[in-house]
């Protein structure tokens, strides 16, 4: 499974489930997490890989700079990582 099937895939579940999304893009910051999800208060970012995948180590540096100031990142190669990050049913 691609990516971008991932991320649409699990985008489109957690909006069923009352999260709100959105694709994540800085001015020029490179390495930001995909997408920001926040359901009822809570708030965090999800990086996408494929299968196997891990972040390039400018991602890992960027995640590991917003985990140091307490946001709430997760990089997720599969759906199922996902959806347990969210708390949401498949």
């Amino acid at each position: 499974m691609l990516e971008a099937a991932i991320e649409s895939y699990v985008v489109e579940t957690a909006k069923k489930a009352g999260w709100f999304s959105r694709k994540v893009q800085w001015t020029g910051r490179r390495n930001a997490p995909d997408r920001l999800f926040a359901k009822a208060g809570r708030v965090l970012f999800i990086e996408f890989k494929s299968p196997g995948e891990k972040p390039r180590e400018g991602q890992r540096r960027e995640i590991a700079e917003m985990q140091k100031a307490g946001m709430e990142v997760h990089v997720c190669d599969d759906p199922i990582s996902a959806f347990s990050v969210l708390g949401v049913e498949p």
